[in-house]
């Protein structure tokens, strides 16, 4: 399948390191030493997790080879909706008033967005659809508790709209070459880990060690992976796209594969955690970049504990 066009939102407001100093003791220097996070954006009055995914999928219309009403499956991803019940999927198709067809929203931690676009190639597999728009979107600070010392600093907002077709549609088009999700619920503390409960305030992590290192063991085994799979080597490779977490995490897992720091796209440092948005938002800030016939994986880990890669062909 075809990532015909990839487009974004971010909020405007800028949160600095000097804020958290102020609210709860965190010197810039502690935050950066630990997280590499210099400052983040935060949603706006009236903002949500449904109105930045409207936004980013408005971003991209433009670009597209084709028209919206074409468009015949909409996956949502995201753990921090607006809405449990008029999903971020159901908030999109109404947005573009397309008619009667499958749309489902799902949460699969920070993974969701791969899953999503996994959604999409079974979807495709089956005959079901040859048009998608997966739109990934977190409200982090909607939901985070920020005197949260160990983990209210992390969080940012921000959406991603990939606009997906069964065959390809222009010579602009990226080619999602295989994908690979799982779950590691059995390993470590993944029920912990990470928590966000709708009867308890936060975005809480209680076990940030334990998160750390099964995300620095379960990014670098999923491009491994799905590059074993497809018979190539990390030289083959030309960019990494992981989760925006933690820049020693970005850094950990490019030493584990051998690779130059600057070949691990990464924007957590003046976006913070953007949760399942986080890597698709790179590929669309580098998209212009990138050069034909090059090759990106986009690894992810997320509480739960999820996982999965993404191999493209620009």
């Amino acid at each position: 399948m075809y990532i015909n066009n990839v487009s974004a939102y971010i909020p405007e407001e800028v949160v600095t390191n000097e804020y958290f100093a102020d609210l709860n003791g965190l010197s810039d220097d502690w935050i950066i030493e630990r997280t590499g996070i210099r400052e983040r954006r935060k949603a706006g009055p009236g903002e949500n997790s449904s109105t930045m995914g409207i936004a980013a999928v408005r971003a991209g219309i433009e670009a597209l080879p084709y028209d919206t009403q074409d468009i015949n499956l909409i996956v949502g991803a995201t753990y921090t909706p607006h809405d449990t019940i008029a999903t971020l999927g159901h908030a999109i198709q109404h947005s573009l008033d397309i008619d009667d067809i499958p749309v489902v929203t799902i949460s699969s931690a920070c993974s969701s967005l791969v899953n999503a676009m996994e959604i999409v190639e079974g979807y495709f597999a089956l005959g079901k659809a040859d048009k998608a728009l997966v739109v990934a979107s977190e409200h982090n600070t909607g939901y985070n508790n920020e005197e949260d010392k160990k983990a209210g600093h992390l969080w940012g907002d921000g959406a991603v709209a990939f606009f997906v077709s069964k065959e390809r549609q222009s010579d602009k088009d990226m080619q999602v070459q295989d994908i690979l999700t799982g779950g590691a619920a059995t390993r470590g503390k993944a029920m912990e880990g990470v928590t966000l409960k709708p009867l308890e305030r936060g975005i809480i992590m209680p076990n940030g060690r334990d998160v750390f290192i099964n995300a620095c063991v379960y990014m670098p085994k999923a491009v491994n992976d799905i590059l074993d799979r497809n018979k190539l080597r990390m030289e083959d490779v030309d960019f990494i796209v992981p989760h925006q977490a933690n820049l020693r995490i970005t850094k950990n897992v490019a030493g584990t594969l051998n690779i130059p720091e600057e070949k691990a796209l990464s924007n957590v440092q003046y976006l913070g955690n953007t949760g399942c948005a986080g890597c698709g938002i790179a590929i669309a800030e580098h998209q212009n970049e990138f050069k034909k016939g090059q090759k990106l994986v986009v690894t992810v880990f997320g509480g739960g504990y999820s996982f999965g890669a993404m191999l493209i062909e620009v």
